[in-house]
């Protein structure tokens, strides 16, 4: 009795040929780009003029601040950040793990020898004996070609993953620099402040001397001094915090570097920086490029999940030598070749990867558009504020013209006694505040501008993926 007819053989081979042709198809199925959220044009006013990605920013862009000091520190931070020596550990651990996946590619060899002594009453018996083994699994399909492949992907990740790494790093220091060299600034005013008052101060003795004003108002005008004394110890008390954070990124111990003191208007220029066009964006910026490379990865991944389904080829041989006498080992040998064939008809864990790593490839690619899309907004958000805080920049201006000039007056009326204490007050702070507020959005220009430098990907050249 048949179990099964010709014609039925005939039509399970064919299943399982049509089926192999399926799965090697998609196992090799070409990568393409995922689709991505289009922009057509920046809004931002500061992005009226468009260049190409490697005329809009080179690569040491803090040069453009024309600051020798801060690029001696940058320099610094590429040969001591532990978080860049990081990421440059994982390079090397993805390089090496390349080697990982070739090896699947090779035979694998092994050997074994033995010598065995054994005493019973009837004497002794020895045996002697050398195995040897080779087992190689031939990728036919080309699957593990493809573990290969997603390993190096994973490679270059890790490559942009630095790149994005050098990029946090230098505009993370150049805001720590310029914070201080803010604070710098603000404790000269500070000073200049107090100094002032303290002019005033000697101005009311006399006059209280002289019976021209009460005792009270000295005692305001002291009052005042501690209150800017107050403010004073508060901004040494940021710098030292600020130092602190900037050796943290040198990769020196807090507390063992020491920043000499500069004013921010007198050491760093503002740079021109024109913005770049969306498409010029996601081929430059590091962290969109690494997870595009990802997209990759997981899309090798998946094709190695497809190719399991196809029949596995392997080569194992074996041989070795054994006899009772050490000198008769070459005389009694034995060799053997076994080729097989694993045909996967029924493995469940075989589908349940390939799901996985379909999951996994979705997740990827809406990562990746997260990406882009959160890159669009950061450079939207940063061409905004740059923009509104240039001109706020003027108002400020010229509302310190203004009142410079009236405290001008108020302090031709100290020197006569016909100004009040409140006038005088109510001018040196309307100036220093307006000063202090002129140079925070000084600051904050400068800090705009690092942060459009780094969500422009920092001038990196184009990487495109294969």
């Amino acid at each position: 009795m048949r179990l099964f007819a010709p014609g039925a053989a005939y039509c399970l081979l064919a299943g399982i040929m049509l089926a192999g042709c399926n799965a090697y198809e998609k196992g090799h199925t070409e990568y393409q780009r995922p689709e991505l959220p289009q922009k057509s044009d920046w809004v931002g006013p500061e992005a009226a003029v468009q260049v190409s990605a490697n005329e809009t920013i080179q690569p040491d862009w803090w040069t453009g601040f024309n600051d020798p000091y801060l690029d001696q520190l940058i320099e610094t931070a590429l040969a001591g950040n532990l978080d860049l020596k990081i990421l440059a550990a994982r390079i090397d651990a993805a390089e090496a793990a390349i080697g990982e996946e070739r090896s699947t590619l090779l035979p694998s060899v092994g050997a074994n020898v033995s010598a065995q002594l054994q005493a019973s009453p009837l004497g002794t018996t020895q045996q002697f004996g050398a195995q040897a083994s080779a087992n190689w699994e031939i990728d036919v399909w080309g699957k593990a070609r493809k573990g290969v492949q997603a390993q190096t992907a994973e490679y270059q990740a890790t490559e942009a993953d630095w790149r994005a790494g050098y990029l946090t790093m230098a505009a993370d220091l150049a805001d720590t620099y310029f914070a201080i060299r803010r604070l710098d600034e603000q404790l000269q005013r500070q000073r200049s402040a107090l100094d002032k008052n303290r002019r005033i101060l000697a101005i009311y003795r006399q006059q209280h001397q002289a019976g021209l004003i009460p005792d009270t108002r000295i005692r305001q005008q002291q009052a005042e001094i501690h209150g800017l004394q107050d403010t004073q110890v508060d901004l040494v008390r940021l710098r030292r915090l600020a130092e602190n954070r900037l050796a943290t990124l040198l990769g020196r111990p807090a507390g063992d570097f020491r920043v000499p003191p500069a004013t921010l208007t007198d050491t760093v220029s503002l740079p021109v920086v024109p913005a770049g066009l969306p498409s010029q964006l996601v081929s430059r910026r590091p962290d969109i490029i690494a997870r595009e490379y990802r997209v990759l990865q997981v899309h090798h991944l998946v094709g190695q999940a497809h190719l399991a389904k196809l029949p596995g080829f392997s080569l194992t041989g074996n041989g070795g030598f054994a006899s009772a006498v050490l000198s008769g080992l070459l005389g009694n040998w034995s060799l053997g070749l076994a080729p097989a064939m694993n045909i996967p008809i029924f493995d469940p864990g075989i589908e349940a990867r390939l799901a996985t790593r379909e999951a996994q490839e979705r997740i990827a690619e809406e990562e990746y558009r997260k990406t882009v899309l959160l890159a669009f907004e950061e450079v939207e958000n940063a061409l905004t504020n740059l923009a509104a805080r240039k001109e706020r920049l003027n108002e400020v201006r010229a509302q310190i013209d203004q009142l410079a000039q009236v405290r001008n007056q108020i302090d031709r009326q100290v020197q006569l006694g016909m100004a009040s204490q409140l006038e005088v007050f109510e001018s040196e702070r309307s100036v220093l505040a307006a000063q202090q507020n002129l140079l925070q959005l000084h600051g904050q220009i400068l800090s705009d501008t690092v942060t459009l430098y780094k969500v422009l990907g920092g001038g990196w050249p184009s990487t495109r993926v294969h």
